[in-house]
């Protein structure tokens, strides 16, 4: 592998672009304006050829003349330096009109006019086209290299510019991590470049915000885990100083041990999501209405004073897995069973699900953040069951949304 930098490989690109246009200006241009020259030297030979009557009434030392009168050759005394050839050859090589041939490696034109008393015959070598050529070429030469040069000194004052902005896009992505860099560039031009550069301050602002969030979820989950083992602990220090009897003690202890368990399955689980999120997405297919009767039973035993009502019409298939769907209802549901007041009612139609409670409406800071893994929701409750829902729901290609209805909550999964 070449190393190298981007700065040298602009200029040398810019180098090989002016290098491959200057020699095909110079190997194509010539043929190119070859038939232009050709046209000026036939007009050239043309107009003196009209006016002149005696093959050497002409001044033009690089014209020769040949007149046939009455079939008697008279040629111009210039002829012989022009062309060393008899006059009946060069005939012999010429028809009616203008055109050239080639003698000896040399190119001659000739323009022939005849009448019904003379035949008239104007020839010169290519001389006149080199030094007309050699003119254009003068002219034009110059104007074309000052053109690339300027071109190239644009070029790399650009790329000058170009490298200066990646190494400062190298700078940032360098620092992400560094709360102590300040960025003070400013930039002229709104380009690719800039988008660049505000994309990588948008990550660097995402990834602060998304350490903090986790520093944040680490506390509440500790916070969250540690309740109950401390609770745990200090009915066992009871049991052993006989301040509490054993029964009582062992059945608090299993209490808290069984929302130990929930909670570590529920952090399992949400780990588990965000490993599938990568992988393609099931076929698999269930009817999920067994699954909410179900989840109805368990949670009515915890709220006998809620009203359960589930309402269930056209299809009931749903894309998922029943435990899948399982771990959706019940998290629901579990939320729904702390606020609601007296009612609890779940419609399923038009491939739609509507979970309702009449509880309190949610705050809007809190609608915003509400499937957060442990963001404080409502009267400061905090876990991972609404997390839960959302990843699974997104994994089956299924959206969630929260609506405060005029009394009670909606939560619409479409």
């Amino acid at each position: 592998m070449i190393k190298t930098t981007l700065y040298r490989q602009l200029i040398s690109i810019a180098i090989i672009i002016c290098g491959i246009i200057f020699i095909s200006l110079g190997l194509l241009l010539p043929k190119l304006l070859l038939p232009i020259y050709e046209k000026n030297i036939y007009q050239y030979l043309k107009q003196p050829l009209e006016l002149v009557e005696n093959a050497n009434q002409t001044e033009l030392d690089d014209i020769a003349y040949i007149y046939v009168i009455n079939n008697e050759i008279v040629v111009s005394d210039n002829l012989k330096k022009i062309i060393d050839i008899d006059a009946k050859q060069i005939l012999d090589k010429i028809d009616n009109g203008y055109g050239k041939f080639t003698y000896l490696g040399k190119t001659y034109y000739y323009y022939n006019i005849k009448t019904q008393y003379i035949d008239k015959t104007a020839i010169t070598n290519n001389n006149y086209l080199m030094e007309i050529r050699g003119d254009v070429i003068t002219t034009l030469f110059p104007i074309i290299i000052g053109t690339l040069l300027i071109a190239v000194g644009i070029v790399i004052l650009w790329a000058n510019q170009l490298v200066k902005k990646i190494y400062h896009l190298k700078e940032k992505v360098d620092n992400l991590d560094n709360d102590e860099y300040v960025d003070k560039k400013q930039y002229t031009f709104d380009d690719e470049l800039t988008s660049l550069s505000n994309s990588i301050d948008d990550m660097k602002a995402t990834l602060k915000k998304q350490e903090e969030y986790k520093n944040q979820m680490y506390q509440n989950i500790s916070h969250d885990f540690k309740t109950p083992l401390t609770v745990i602990k200090s009915h066992i220090e009871a049991i052993e100083d006989g301040i509490m009897d054993a029964q009582t003690g062992s059945n608090i202890i299993k209490e808290q041990l069984n929302k130990l368990e929930i909670k570590v399955h529920s952090l399992l689980y949400l780990n588990k999501l965000v490993y599938l999120k990568d992988l393609e997405k099931s076929n698999e297919k269930i009817n999920i209405k067994p699954i909410i009767e179900n989840s109805i039973t368990k949670f009515k035993i915890q709220r006998t004073d809620v009203d359960f009502v589930f309402i269930s019409s056209g299809r009931m298939i749903f894309n998922g897995t029943h435990d899948m769907w399982e771990a959706i209802v019940d998290n629901l549901l579990n939320n729904f069973t702390r606020y609601a007041i007296k009612e609890i009612k779940i419609t399923v139609k038009n491939n739609k699900i509507i979970f309702y409670n009449d509880g309190p409406h949610i705050d809007t800071d809190i609608l915003n953040n509400i499937f957060t893994p442990y963001k404080k929701g409502i009267k400061g409750q905090f876990g991972l069951g609404l997390s839960i829902v959302k990843k699974t729901l997104n994994l089956l290609g299924y959206e969630i949304n929260v609506i405060n209805e005029k009394k009670g909550v909606s939560f619409i999964i479409k």
